[in-house]
């Protein structure tokens, strides 16, 4: 595996217009905005996909996330990055993630990058990437709601899970 601050993304402006490229490394250190896929999977009985993200990871070490996804890598689409994470996190293969919408996520701090949401159904067994994922669990709504109080969960992550919940309520 290669090292993934040396992985090359491109850089974007306000509009998600690609400005430039640089490695993932610069790009966090210097708080570049840049893109990434957020992919929520439920199983069969509608439970999501949570896991623990493993103390190696360059942003939120160890942090809880119900998303499966990353960094969008330079020259490739949304789309393509969505299976990607997806098929690469969850160690499966022939997952169809759905387009849901994108937004502009802040930090509070320097850092920004677009994240476009997306949505799947894997009803079949899952061997999560050691390198990820450090523990996993299919929650359903109402407990993740209550670890969502309790432990500490990526802060893009939150904050896509509280931007779905409304985008759900409006397209209801």
């Amino acid at each position: 595996m290669t090292n993934p601050a040396d992985e090359l993304l491109d850089v974007v402006d306000e509009q998600d217009r690609v400005v430039g490229t640089a490695p993932r490394g610069e790009v966090y250190r210097r708080g570049l905005t840049h893109r990434s896929v957020f992919i929520l999977v439920r199983d069969a009985q509608g439970r999501i996909f949570t896991h623990r993200r493993t103390d190696r990871k360059l942003f939120a070490p160890g942090a809880y996330d119900c998303f499966v996804g990353g960094v969008v890598g330079s020259g490739e689409g949304y789309a393509e990055a969505a299976v990607r994470e997806a098929e690469e996190e969850l160690g499966v293969t022939g997952i169809h993630p759905e387009p849901l919408f994108k937004f502009l996520f802040r930090d509070g701090g320097a850092l920004s990058w677009w994240c476009d949401l997306y949505q799947a159904r894997w009803d079949g067994p899952v061997s999560p990437q050691v390198e990820e994922v450090a523990w996993h669990d299919w929650l359903t709504e109402a407990e993740l709601t209550a670890r969502l109080a309790e432990w500490e969960f990526v802060p893009d992550g939150r904050e896509a899970w509280r931007r779905y919940l409304e985008w759900r309520s409006a397209s209801a």
